[in-house]
């Protein structure tokens, strides 16, 4: 009997868990190790994700750090943030290695190429919010600041609000794969997917209004980007919906009919 279709192996559950812990340590360790390299960084690293505020800073006006410790703590918790974003593919690499004894062989072929592509995506996001989203949307509000108001960001208030959005992009950026998965597991199919277009659209600006600060400007910034991601997803779905088709139709005309499977009638 070909066993080609299944799992390669199972392991008792001891194993399982030994072998969990020890993924999840070589994750602890690359980022400890990430976060040491970087560390004497981080007052750059700092100085560089805030480049885009301070450039529309009002001349002769600065950042300012309204806690005791924040001049220091602010730039440690972003440079162990740093840290986790860059250590994404190894964590990625150790939950593959974890599921892979457990997976189909056809499952393998195309979890491979979707976690890759999680990760590129994700990165993406984060340099769509960073490289268009952060300049378009620090001019705006530079512009709009009440006059006599002077412009002076917390460094900390200013870090939580760019780790938001740089989550929030590097999230969205994954409907694609999202909506891929759904139609390659057939939770639903593309020509659903296409009826329920002015839904989605919908959808994706109330998650960019939940998601980003409550100005129209971020919030369609994360939209359209989100409503174009989708329809990228469901191309990609229509073409394995299809190929699955194809396949389905191809080993139907293959199969005998009746008239073959019946032996011949014995005069």
């Amino acid at each position: 009997m070909s066993t080609h279709n299944q799992p390669e192996n199972s392991m008792p559950l001891i194993a399982h868990l030994t072998e969990l812990r020890t993924r999840l340590m070589r994750c602890v360790v690359t980022v400890l190790l990430i976060f040491a390299g970087l560390f004497y960084f981080a007052q750059d690293i700092y100085a560089l994700v805030a480049a885009p505020l301070r450039t529309y800073l009002p001349e002769g006006a600065t950042m300012i750090a309204t806690g005791v410790a924040s001049p220091f703590l602010t730039p440690f918790k972003l440079t162990l943030m740093v840290s986790v974003f860059l250590s994404v593919p190894v964590i990625l690499y150790q939950i593959w290695g974890f599921i892979a004894p457990g997976l189909y062989k056809h499952e393998k072929r195309i979890a491979v190429p979707l976690l890759i592509s999680s990760v590129a995506l994700f990165y993406a996001g984060m340099a769509f919010a960073y490289f268009v989203v952060f300049p378009i949307m620090f001019g705006f509000f530079a512009s709009v600041t009440p006059q006599g108001v002077e412009m002076m960001t917390d460094i900390g208030q200013y870090l939580d609000f760019v780790l938001t959005l740089f989550f929030a992009f590097g999230v969205a950026f994954e409907i694609p794969i999202a909506t891929f998965l759904l139609v390659w597991v057939g939770l639903v199919d593309v020509a659903t997917l296409r009826k329920s277009r002015p839904y989605v659209v919908v959808g994706c600006f109330v998650v960019g209004m939940v998601l980003t600060p409550p100005d129209i400007l971020s919030q369609t910034l994360l939209a359209i980007p989100m409503w174009f991601l989708f329809e990228v997803g469901v191309l990609f779905g229509s073409i394995i919906q299809r190929e699955r088709e194809e396949k389905a139709a191809a080993e139907e005309n293959q199969a005998p009919t009746d008239d073959e499977q019946s032996p011949p009638v014995q005069p």
